[in-house]
């Protein structure tokens, strides 16, 4: 049997420390995308506090916006600007899941969103919603358009 070098110990250890800091640095990796994620959590639920805040300004129940309830002429143009603003909000999370900073259990509630978005609830809601679309589909991300209108399209 051959003795084994102090040199080659050295070696053997150096390549084990190397190793281990590689290990480290992924883990620092890991722990960096998991604070990057719920960043952009706390991000995407600042703007929807603040478009909250905009119905409460206008004394109008959100929940009376989903079940459309709550329009009238002195809501339309709440009404109008906030699903206008609901698209900008779909494409960036479309974007942020694209770029795999989207958790894949929140991409699928935001893909129910947006097919809530693009499918009113009743015929009237149904027609201001298309109308909306066809503003502003040609100022999003193609790819997203794609994704919109490959979906069933469930308005009367």
């Amino acid at each position: 049997m051959k003795k084994v070098g102090l040199d080659t110990w050295i070696q053997l250890l150096g390549m084990l420390s190397v190793l281990a800091g590689l290990v480290f640095v992924g883990l620092e990796m890991q722990q960096s995308q998991n604070i990057a994620l719920a960043a952009q959590q706390q991000s995407r639920m600042e703007v929807f506090v603040e478009a909250m805040n905009t119905f409460s300004e206008t004394g109008v129940s959100y929940q009376a916006y989903l079940e459309q309830q709550g329009r009238n002429p002195e809501t339309e143009t709440q009404t109008t600007n906030f699903t206008h603003q609901l698209w900008w909000i779909h494409e960036n999370d479309f974007l942020q899941y694209r770029l795999g900073l989207m958790d894949e259990s929140i991409w699928e509630a935001k893909l129910r969103a947006i097919e809530i978005s693009y499918n009113s609830l009743n015929e009237e809601s149904c027609i201001l919603a298309k109308r909306i679309w066809e503003t502003r589909r040609v100022m999003l991300d193609v790819n997203l358009v794609e994704l919109v209108e490959s979906l069933p399209n469930d308005c009367p």
